[in-house]
């Protein structure tokens, strides 16, 4: 096989036993990609992508700015079902993703790439990479990566045949952002609101107060912070 990370990616699959999902070879993926790091999210339905696995040390914040705005690659690419290819941020249109670039280069993410994971025309997961560099990926690059989001949609069919099965894919898996989901939740349960306009509520504080969105959640969880108070003194 002429790309090694296609059939390290391979194995790591054939030989996987028990409930959930295996510990994928993202270091090395990035490596061969020419990428600083790399995000494996699933989003079942065409959903909103769920972090759960990722290697770099930009990916999860860079996946939590994208998460509190509610735009970016991941999320284009989960929601569109298309390829986002962006070799600069500094030359991105201002208003395609607008407030996302200025954060993501303060982090030090200067490209980003994502490739969805697709069942059919239903997007069940996302690979995302970034860069710290400018400059677009290479047609053999390109490549590897179409070929592992492939290899990985494959696999997820394989295990679900819809989203509800995929959704169960989670389970005993570690999420990134659990804490926001039960800040969410909680939040929902506190104000009386659909769990829809709690997470707005909590991207707006995380948003207002540059703060990432799993540091709001946390102070939810922690009961240091009540954004309905929060909110009226803001007001």
């Amino acid at each position: 096989m002429p790309y090694p990370i296609a059939a390290s990616l391979l194995r790591t699959l054939d030989t996987h036993e028990g409930p959930g999902l295996p510990v994928l070879p993202l270091q090395q993926a990035s490596r061969e990609l020419g990428l600083d790091g790399l995000a494996f999210l699933l989003a079942p339905g065409g959903r909103t992508g769920e972090l759960v696995q990722a290697y770099g040390e930009r990916t999860a914040p860079l996946e939590d700015l994208q998460l509190t705005q509610g735009q970016g690659p991941s999320t284009d690419a989960s929601l569109s079902s298309t390829i986002v290819l962006v070799p600069d941020l500094v030359a991105l249109d201002p208003t395609r993703w607008p407030g996302l670039p200025g954060p993501a280069l303060e982090l030090g993410v200067r490209a980003a790439f994502a490739f969805p994971l697709r069942i059919g025309i239903v997007t069940i997961g996302v690979l995302t990479g970034h860069r710290t560099t400018p400059g677009p990926m290479t047609p053999d690059q390109l490549t590897a990566a179409l070929i592992l989001a492939d290899l990985l949609a494959q696999y997820l069919t394989s295990h679900a045949t819809d989203a509800d099965e995929a959704s169960r894919l989670l389970d005993g898996t570690s999420l990134h952002f659990a804490e926001v989901h039960q800040a969410t939740g909680m939040l929902a349960a506190q104000l009386g609101i659909d769990c829809a306009q709690a997470l707005a509520r909590l991207r707006g504080h995380a948003f207002r107060h540059d703060q990432r969105l799993l540091t709001t959640a946390r102070a939810v969880l922690g009961q240091r912070l009540r954004l309905d108070t929060d909110e009226a003194k803001e007001s």
